[in-house]
């Protein structure tokens, strides 16, 4: 079953923490600034997702929710 990640990114500050623990490499970090001055991590929506939710455990500001599709 494929998960789905949702990253809030006016709550990231770009920790990389979800990025280095994604098994699937699914995450990356953006070029663009969030309002807070932080560059986000954003998922970058592969059907390789599966919904382990290390990236929402390891995110220190909660700033990710996953779903199983």
């Amino acid at each position: 079953m494929p998960g789905k990640i949702i990253i809030d990114r006016e709550l990231c500050k770009g920790c990389k923490y979800c990025v280095i623990n994604c098994p699937k490499d699914l995450i990356i970090i953006d070029n663009e600034f969030n309002k807070s001055g932080f560059y986000p991590a954003v998922f970058k929506d592969g059907d390789e997702c599966t919904g382990c939710a290390l990236c929402a455990v390891i995110c220190p500001d909660i700033a990710i929710e996953v779903f199983k599709e």
